[in-house]
């Protein structure tokens, strides 16, 4: 069967909001409570942290929000990236409040043709709150920060200072998002966000969720599928949402290549996908095994992946013990393990002291690829 060129709906790795957001609800409940309190000029309940693994949509998560927001003209939404706000300054010009931050105090801001130029110390956080608040209160304000993990500590403390401050007087809401690790690096900063703020941890989807992320963008399509050949692609996706987006892809290639309009999804169909997906799959593999390699931290990751129960949760001490059987007792095994919940290898979810796998499947990679302890090559 031949394999269609045109544009599909699934959009894996592309940090695009995918045709239906499966599976997060829940989350879009929250995001659109806090966005009506804004509208009607009220701070919002709290502020919201978004963490988890890469590869589970924490981006279209935010670029969801973000329309949700625009969608009856009602907010001002900003989205913005981590390492890319090096100083304050960047903050300022980014948003625009070089104009606002003048009218408060023009003796603390210089706007020139090159930027913005933040004069004082001490001070400037609440300069900051002060310009949020009035901005906010001209029209509701809301920021999407992206990769907040990446925000340089110096730089994190002042802005999530001034933005306490602003959202306590103003229709003002900070989101951050980030991988699992974001406690520890909020922390560095100083910060108390993470108490304050409702916590969104985003992980695999569910059976029945990863199946309508396949099943809804295919049936709007005019495509049909087979529940055999969903329940397949919805087992080996694991339900990690970019694995569903290949699937997905790999499918609808397929259908769209045998020409014509409707179709449906088979096994047959699912068979000839296959080679698409798991070479993909592998490539994705490969780059973590690489990334992991590199950092050093293949031994402990193995030691993990080899700990972990069949089903279920590895729990706090067996994980440190595994980690430790490679890194040893010491700072090492602290360093490590911190490294591997910054990776996604492993994460924890909301009020479980245990660990779960950032990628089911992966574990079993490494088990096959890493070398064993005791192999010297």
């Amino acid at each position: 069967m031949a394999v269609s060129t045109e544009l599909s709906p699934f959009r894996p790795g592309t940090g695009r909001r995918p045709p239906y957001l499966a599976g997060r609800e829940e989350e879009q409940s929250l995001f659109r409570s806090h966005f009506d309190a804004l509208r009607r000029g009220e701070s919002a309940p709290a502020e919201i942290l978004v963490y988890g693994p890469r590869g589970n949509g924490k981006t279209s998560l935010l670029r969801w929000a973000k329309r949700e927001a625009e969608s009856d003209d009602g907010l001002d939404a900003h989205w913005l990236v981590g390492s890319n706000i090096p100083a304050p300054a960047d903050f300022v010009a980014r948003l625009g409040l070089g104009s606002w931050l003048r009218k408060i105090a023009p003796e603390s801001v210089s706007i020139g043709g090159v930027g913005v130029s933040l004069r004082g110390g001490e001070d400037r956080p609440l300069l900051l709150a002060e310009a949020l608040e009035a901005r906010a209160k001209a029209k509701p304000l809301l920021i999407l920060l992206d990769e907040a993990h990446t925000l340089k500590p110096e730089v994190g403390q002042w802005l999530l200072n001034a933005a306490q401050s602003a959202g306590s007087e103003a229709p003002f809401l900070l989101v951050l998002a980030g991988t699992p690790d974001l406690r520890t690096r909020l922390s560095e900063m100083g910060a108390s966000f993470w108490n304050r703020a409702t916590k969104l941890p985003v992980g695999r989807l569910d059976e029945s969720a990863a199946g309508e992320a396949i099943r809804r963008p295919l049936a709007e399509d005019g495509i049909g599928v087979e529940e055999e050949a969903l329940a397949r692609m919805i087992g080996e996706s694991h339900g990690y949402p970019f694995f569903v987006q290949l699937w997905g892809r790999a499918a609808w290639r397929r259908v769209r290549g045998a020409g014509g309009g409707g179709g449906a999804v088979t096994m047959a169909v699912v068979e000839e996908a296959a080679g698409e997906f798991v070479a993909q799959r592998n490539d994705y593999y490969l780059d973590r095994f690489r990334e992991l390699e590199e950092k050093e931290l293949l031994p402990a990751a193995r030691a993990v992946a080899a700990a972990f129960p069949e089903e279920g949760l590895l729990s706090n001490a067996a994980f440190r013990r595994a980690v430790g059987r490679t890194a040893g007792d010491g700072p090492g095994r602290s360093e490590a393990a911190k490294a591997l919940e910054h990776l996604g290898f492993v994460w924890q979810t909301r009020g479980i002291p245990s660990w779960e796998p950032g990628i089911p499947s992966l574990m079993d990679y490494i088990l096959e690829h890493a070398p064993p302890p005791d192999d010297d090559e």
